[in-house]
């Protein structure tokens, strides 16, 4: 990917879906475009008029706990996110986000700072921090995840390929 801005949130751990997209919003607006100016709206006003398509979001652990719905990891990649880098991410957003096509990476997000300018290679297994000239290791996606990244979601996936197998 592309080198880009990384938007470090805060709170740091324990961002949750309501902190994502509020439930004031979530219910009242169908359209995931539409919705995604309020991104983060509750912890960081004004958020979706700061990124740009292909910057990052970065956060600690358990990103993405509480409700299971689909608007949130919606919200994000349609606010032009490219990947969401955290320690960990609560399991069923997790499994949301690559249904939806919305990339995922648990590193150690400790050492990269707000405006920090990093890529993600996911060959590599690495997330490069170019403002400070380093290399941070990722765990590695699994396969049919990565498909489903690369294909747009687990239904484009399907509708591609006709089932779920890796090879195609």
């Amino acid at each position: 990917m592309k080198r880009a801005k990384a938007h470090v949130l805060e709170p740091f751990d324990d961002v949750n879906t309501d902190y994502i997209i509020s439930g004031r919003y979530k219910f009242k607006i169908s359209d995931m475009k539409e919705l995604a100016k309020y991104v983060f709206e509750d912890i960081q006003p004004g958020f979706y008029k700061k990124v740009k398509a292909g910057d990052y979001v970065v956060a600690g652990e358990n990103f993405g706990c509480g409700s299971s719905r689909e608007q949130a990891p919606w919200a994000i990649k349609k606010a032009g996110i490219s990947a969401v880098l955290a320690k960990s991410f609560a399991r069923i957003f997790f499994r949301n986000a690559f249904n939806i096509g919305l990339c995922l990476v648990e590193c150690d997000t400790s050492g990269i700072d707000n405006g920090d300018i990093i890529s993600l290679d996911l060959k590599k297994e690495a997330v490069f921090n170019h403002t400070k000239g380093e290399r941070i290791k990722t765990v590695p996606i699994p396969g049919l995840m990565r498909r489903f990244l690369g294909n747009g979601g687990a239904i484009e996936h399907f509708k591609k390929y006709g089932d779920f197998k890796i090879e195609a």
